[in-house]
């Protein structure tokens, strides 16, 4: 029987099981017996999510990463993912981020398998990764799908919405499910240090907004515990105070809102503005929009916008590998932004 034959029947069994509700009735009991149990020093350990919650008793070795950041700290933990889903935006001409890519390929470690995500997720494909824990704390994991994970590998989501959980709890978690939880401390810590000592006292008392856009007449503001937003405060800006006004616009699981380009002028008062574009095509396309120009920081070029995908990627995510290589791509950006500020 071939491999791909035995994937498409682990498949069908799975989805069997979870459309009969077997894992319903006896997945309390299993979970119940086997957190007795653990393997040489690990400690068996259970972590409830908005999903359900992934029972983990023997020390993960295949681990299968999902969403984006999961599969950078598991490898600053020293465990290379044997799967990950594949980023749909940023990859270079490895077809990796560049941070995995040099990371792995350094310590002479094979680089994980991808494979598709998000709605049209590839089941198939991780069954035959025979994973031992699935982690997708930062995704848009939906029920559906951790219901037929979870018979897989114990699955790790998100604590309550979807893409919203922090940078700090996203280490933390999966340290613990990994029996890493000093290490994981380590890292935030690390990761605390490198912002720090990146943060320039020229930035303080200036404002900014991180705002996106998804077409011609519309806008976006990404709130401050959004990661890319915890990245420029952590470096000394301030995010507009205009920007917490804006919750009766939030669009729930996105960590932002959608205010529409007509209320544009509510960023009046934003000394900078970030924004990202996913070509130059694009960024054509949006700031020819009078409104769009209307915007103070828009007019006067105070505007940090790049188009390179790994780099706005990378300068989205905060974790153990893309911190070190954002920063120093990043701060040239901003202070040539900060330079053309009238102070």
């Amino acid at each position: 029987m071939s491999t791909t034959t035995r994937g498409r029947i682990g498949v069908a069994a799975i989805l069997g099981i979870s459309l009969l509700g077997v894992t319903a009735c006896t997945g309390a009991a299993d979970a119940e017996e086997t957190t007795e149990t653990s393997s040489g020093d690990f400690e068996a350990v259970t972590i409830e999510h908005a999903l359900g919650e992934a029972v983990v008793t023997e020390k993960p070795e295949r681990i299968v990463t999902l969403g984006q950041g999961s599969t950078e700290t598991a490898i600053a933990l020293g465990t290379v993912p044997v799967g990950m889903e594949e980023y749909a935006w940023g990859s270079d001409e490895t077809g990796y981020m560049p941070w995995i890519h040099e990371a792995v390929t350094e310590n002479g470690d094979e680089l994980p398998a991808q494979f598709a995500g998000s709605t049209e997720l590839d089941i198939e494909a991780i069954v035959e990764l025979e994973p031992d824990l699935i982690l997708a704390p930062w995704s848009g994991l939906t029920q559906e799908q951790f219901d037929v994970l979870t018979d897989i590998a114990p699955t790790v989501a998100y604590p309550e919405l979807p893409w919203t959980i922090t940078w700090q709890e996203q280490i933390e978690v999966i340290g613990e499910a990994l029996g890493q939880e000093e290490d994981a401390a380590a890292l935030v810590a690390e990761i605390d240090e490198q912002l720090s000592e990146s943060a320039r006292p020229e930035y303080e008392g200036i404002t900014f907004s991180y705002i996106y856009n998804s077409g011609p007449g519309t806008l976006g503001v990404f709130f401050p515990t959004e990661q890319r937003v915890a990245m420029v405060s952590a470096l000394g800006l301030t995010v507009d105070p205009v920007v917490e006004s804006l919750r009766e616009y939030e669009v729930e699981g996105t960590d932002s809102a959608s205010i529409g380009l007509e209320n544009a002028d509510r960023l009046a008062d934003s000394d900078l503005v970030f924004t990202f574009y996913s070509d130059e095509e694009s960024r054509a396309e949006i700031e020819g929009q009078d409104l769009y120009q209307q915007i103070p920081a828009i007019a006067r070029g105070t505007v940090v916008a790049p188009t390179d995908q790994p780099f706005v990627t990378g300068s989205s995510i905060i974790n153990p590998l893309t911190v070190p290589w954002a920063l120093e791509r990043f701060i040239p950006l901003i202070d040539e932004a900060v330079a053309k500020l009238d102070r």
